[in-house]
Parts: C-alpha cells; sequence; structure tokens
C-alpha cells in the first residue's frame, strides 16, 4: 500500500515529534537537572507536578480564548455553536480546543501518577513535558488549517510524552510489585 502525501506528511511529523519525545524524556531523566526535581516526598511531589502543569493549563487558557475572541467578533458565531452552526473558522477553533482539552486531562492526569510512582530522580521528565506541551499546542492550533501534516508534529509532541510517560509507570508498577 502507498501513502499518499498527506499520509507521508502525518508519518513525517509523528517520526519526528517521537523521536523528539524519546531524547527529551530520556535526556530528563538520564541528566535529572537539580533546578527540574522537587524535593523528596509525596506531598512535595504533587505540589512540584501541579506547578509545572500550570504550562498545560496555559495552552487551554489559550485555545479558549482564542474561540472566545473569535465568536466576539463574528456575527455569525457570537451567539455559540450551540445556537449556531459556525463558520469554518470557529469549528476548527472548536476542534484545537476540543483536542487541547482531551490533551491537558491526559497530560495532567500522567504527570499526578508519575509524581506518585516513579523515582524521585526521574521527576525532571514533568517539567520537560509540560513545556514541551505548551509549546507543542501553539504549532498544533497554527497548523491546525494546513492539516493533518501541519499539525502532526504539534500533536505528536503533545501526545507523546504522556504516551511514554503512561508506559513507564506501567512498567514501573509491573516490575516494582514483583
Amino acid at each position: 500500500m502507498s501513502l499518499t502525501s498527506k499520509q507521508k506528511g502525518v508519518l513525517r511529523g509523528i517520526v519526528t515529534g517521537a523521536a523528539v519525545t524519546v531524547i527529551a524524556i530520556t535526556s530528563a531523566v538520564v541528566w535529572h537537572p537539580p533546578r527540574l526535581l522537587p524535593e523528596d516526598g509525596l506531598g512535595n511531589r504533587l505540589v512540584f507536578a501541579l506547578q509545572w502543569d500550570v504550562l498545560l493549563l496555559l495552552s487551554l487558557v489559550l485555545s479558549i480564548g482564542w474561540l472566545a475572541r473569535h465568536r466576539f467578533f463574528s456575527p455569525e458565531d457570537i451567539d455559540g455553536g450551540g445556537l449556531s452552526s459556525g463558520t469554518a473558522q470557529a469549528t476548527m477553533l472548536q476542534s484545537v480546543l476540543q483536542n487541547t482539552l482531551e490533551q491537558v486531562v491526559l497530560g495532567v492526569l500522567t504527570h499526578m501518577l508519575w509524581a506518585v510512582t516513579m523515582p524521585l530522580t526521574w521527576q525532571a521528565a514533568i517539567p520537560v513535558a509540560a513545556m514541551l506541551f505548551l509549546f507543542s499546542r501553539l504549532l498544533f492550533a497554527r497548523g491546525y488549517e494546513g492539516g493533518a501534516p501541519a499539525r502532526a508534529l504539534g500533536f505528536a509532541l503533545t501526545f507523546y510524552p504522556s504516551v511514554l510517560m503512561l508506559l513507564g509507570i506501567v512498567v514501573q508498577l509491573v516490575l516494582g510489585s514483583q
């Protein structure tokens, strides 16, 4: 089966995002700069993760704000999606917002689990993942109108850190219980 040009573009973004994710998260775990580590203790770890997750929430606030701003200045969209069919721009911004909300939920929950499950020196992965998240959400939103290939890298850099960290948590839980 040969891939379409869009599929090839998405694949490039996904592979690049996966590679950057593995390098960034692995680097944080291996080198764990002291500035990116919490003090030991369950409470400190959770506070640390939540403080970094402000970047995830910031991306959600930005997505909500972009849609609200558009609706305010658009006579066709000012009444909201429940009262109008919505313009193409409103639909696009709503899609970005929906995907961002989904990713924020996944990211925050993953970071909380990581904080309570993984070794102290591995906690540096949380700020790295949070910084990647904000940066990649901006890439995703900026590329959305360009179609799947244009948003693939932004999606991958948001999604794959959570996936990699979840895999690490599962491995830790399985190996730790033996």
